[in-house]
């Protein structure tokens, strides 16, 4: 009787193992008989939730060369598509990052998944959209060949909860459907695969090598020069088989990114990981070996990034990206340099300088800071020495210096040296003032850097304005407000006069003026320029250097040009009385002339110019038009947030667009306006870029006549504003309601 019991207990287990093989052998048939998984699911699905006694199940594939999932078939009606990114932020994402399968109780636990991981979420939004209840999951990852190729999820299993027996059972399916995904996605068994296929290596030859050279370095280094096969060809192997991007050395296109510092520089060169980004700043994990999962979780802990992408590349490319090997003498990362030079100071502190100007660490030292200073789009660099302290490097972005880095007060000299060598500049010369330029390269581009020095009471500061590169601004790339470029492009089509455009240092008044000379460059106009540096070049102009120093300045650049049959000059600067008198006879004889000047307004321009000694009768003939200009920061378009406009506000911008204008502007109520956040695209100040804010005066019958009388600036600005003049304050109150910035920048114009 025993015996017979027992007989029937095993082959009830028995039977249970035939039906399981009975099943996995209809599954295999039904995915051989259909050319894709989405084909055979509506025939799977039944049979797939029979094997698990399951109420829904979710199968995710991993897209060809993207950093996601996506499950285009769900149980039911209600979901055609749902895309998950590979990040622990849901639990199909943690499976497929971490290539480990979870059984979940109970998903809305959160104690649960954060004992799984700290940022594990689940989304209930599919529960509440279609009136369902997820009570336990079984999640697995769908591997094949080592790589990742998607997910399966099974929900709610209706006996109780998910045992591990049906974790076995979830694995050996997850076998089944890897073999289909990658004959899908066009994968290979093995990274070098696709090098035997196109006849560059035997298999044989391919085994003998990775069986005697272990180390991915050095196995791909025995490919490229025993076997003579490309960089490339081994990349495009290493992209398909592992189902991610491949990216070779391009320093012109990609930079590291910046929260990389949080990471070990020696941990990412033992294991050739290097984080980069793209123009626009997306993170990049690079790899030698995309499917090492614990290796990618260190690295996504550590940075803290949910969004990022995931490529592959060679190791000798991802050394080269972190500053090693780079053939152009890459500067390396600031980090370390300045680790160097700690090192070395703790090593002679009872020295001064002991780093000469032309020591490795201090050349890449002052090499990182230009290279950091034009990746972040910095406009000026300051080095300020402190008393007993050391010296602080700031740059300024968008207007607004930032702290970047400190040199040890020991190794100030050595910087300035290096930087005074570079400039041409006498190094032993440190009592007075001294200006020059330098350049260097940087992803092949030519960068040129304005350079002065300055003795303070700690030492020489310096501080580096970094001129732009490049062809000129679109006119349509100035914001200019609808009114004012109308009348703007009435004013330059005249043949001749004069036309100012006025602003402090750094608002933006050379791009303007190439602008203007880029809407009127045409065949049939000859122009010349005579600027002081030439920073922006453009095909069909004639562009002049001044030298001072050589007597050959602006007023002696503008009589050349007299004789070499101009229709349009431009300027750079009307520094003084003669330039500016030559300046006036040239618009009075038929010339159109440019030119800039450093006052506050439009109408402050024509008393700056009458106590010039100008006569008033002349320059009001000549004149065209003034447009002052100031630049402001713009909000951050990831995240500047919208909100309704207080009664405080609406006070504001009434009182400072003025009551008389307001109904211009067309204001509906209740008033949306944007406000800065802050993310990690702006660095967390919520502005990222700057836009120019105008004030256009023209010279109209009526103000020449107050020009000929030397009216007082209050007259002249209110009769410019009856002849449809916006003042700065004005123009940013328009950019503030087209949401380009915020009340808090016009308030930093207006001073109020």
């Amino acid at each position: 009787m025993h015996k017979g019991l027992g007989a029937n207990i095993i082959s009830s287990e028995n039977m249970e193992v035939v039906n399981n093989q009975q099943t996995f052998a209809q599954i295999k048939r039904i995915l051989n008989n259909h050319s894709t998984l989405l084909d055979a699911y509506g025939l799977l699905e039944p049979i797939i939730l029979g094997l698990f006694d399951a109420q829904r199940m979710s199968i995710f594939q991993r897209r060809r060369q993207h950093q996601d999932l996506v499950a285009r078939f769900k149980t039911g009606k209600e979901t055609l598509e749902i895309k998950v990114p590979i990040s622990p932020m849901s639990i199909a994402g943690y499976v497929a990052l971490s290539q480990k399968a979870v059984v979940i109780d109970d998903p809305y636990n959160p104690a649960l998944l954060q004992s799984i991981h700290p940022r594990l979420r689940f989304a209930d939004k599919f529960d509440k959209d279609n009136d369902f209840k997820t009570q336990n999951i079984l999640c697995v990852p769908i591997m094949n060949a080592g790589v990742l190729m998607g997910v399966i999820q099974i929900i709610n299993k209706v006996s109780g909860g998910f045992t591990e027996e049906d974790l076995k059972l979830g694995n050996a399916l997850a076998l089944i459907l890897g073999d289909k995904f990658r004959f899908e996605l066009g994968g290979t068994n093995n990274p070098f695969d696709l090098l035997v296929h196109k006849s560059l290596l035997d298999e044989a030859t391919l085994n003998d090598i990775q069986s005697s050279t272990p180390d991915i370095r050095a196995l791909i280094q025995r490919l490229v020069s025993e076997h003579r096969i490309s960089e490339e060809e081994i990349g495009n192997s290493l992209s398909i088989h592992y189902q991610v991007p491949f990216i070779p050395y391009l320093p012109d296109k990609y930079h590291r990114f910046e929260n990389e510092s949080r990471l070990n520089v020696s941990y990412l060169k033992r294991n050739y990981v290097a984080v980069i980004a793209d123009a626009h700043d997306k993170p990049i994990v690079l790899m030698a070996e995309p499917n090492n999962a614990a290796l990618l979780m260190e690295i996504e802990s550590a940075m803290g990034i949910d969004s990022y992408e995931i490529a592959v590349s060679l190791p000798s490319l991802i050394l080269q990206y972190l500053g090693e090997n780079s053939g152009g003498g890459g500067p390396g990362e600031m980090s370390d340099i300045l680790d160097e030079i700690g090192t070395s100071t703790e090593d002679n502190d009872d020295q001064v300088d002991e780093l000469s100007d032309d020591a490795p660490a201090v050349v890449r030292l002052v090499s990182r800071i230009l290279h950091d200073a034009k990746r972040l789009n910095a406009s000026d660099i300051h080095i300020d020495p402190e008393k007993n302290a050391p010296t602080r490097v700031r740059m300024r972005v968008d207007g607004v210096c930032r702290d970047m880095n400190q040199v040890p007060n020991s190794h100030h000299s050595a910087v300035i040296a290096r930087i005074k060598i570079m400039s041409n500049l006498n190094i032993a010369e440190k009592r007075v003032p001294q200006d020059g330029k330098l350049a260097f390269r940087m992803n092949g581009q030519l960068v040129e850097v304005r350079v002065a020095t300055i003795p303070t009471v700690a030492g020489e500061g310096v501080v580096m304005r970094i001129l732009a590169s490049g062809g000129a601004m679109p006119i349509d790339k100035m914001n200019l407000a609808p009114n004012n470029r109308a009348r703007l492009e009435e004013m330059i089509k005249k043949p001749h006069g004069i036309l100012l455009v006025v602003g402090p240092t750094g608002s933006g008044k050379t791009t303007t003026l190439h602008a203007i000379l880029g809407y009127l460059n045409t065949p049939e106009k000859k122009i010349w320029t005579a600027e002081d540096p030439v920073e922006i070049t453009q095909p069909g102009l004639q562009q002049v250097q001044v030298s001072p120093k050589i007597g050959f300045n602006f007023a002696a650049a503008l009589r050349a040009f007299l004789r070499a049959d101009p229709d349009i000059i431009l300027i750079g600067e009307m520094r003084d009385k003669e330039t500016a008198h030559a300046g006036i006879e040239a618009s009075l004889t038929g010339h159109l002339v440019l030119s800039t000047l450093h006052t506050n307004s439009a109408p402050e321009t024509i008393t700056r110019l009458l106590d010039l000694g100008l006569d008033p009768v002349n320059f009001s003939d000549a004149c065209v038009g003034i447009l002052a200009q100031r630049l402001i920061r713009t909000l951050c378009s990831s995240c500047k947030e919208k909100y309704i406009a207080t009664e405080t506000d609406m006070a504001f911008i009434e009182r400072q667009y003025g009551h008389a204008h307001m109904a211009e502007l067309n204001i509906q109520t209740p008033l949306e306006l944007y406000r800065a956040k802050g993310c990690e695209e702006c660095g967390n100040t919520g502005y990222k870029g700057r836009t120019g804010v105008h004030e256009l005066l023209g010279m109209t019958p009526e103000l020449r006549s107050m020009v000929y009388k030397e009216a007082s600036v209050a007259d002249m600005k209110s009769q410019a504003a009856a002849d449809g003049m916006r003042t700065l304050v004005q123009d940013a109150i328009f950019k503030v309601l087209k949401g380009d910035t915020d009340l808090a920048q016009v308030q930093i114009i207006g001073g109020d």
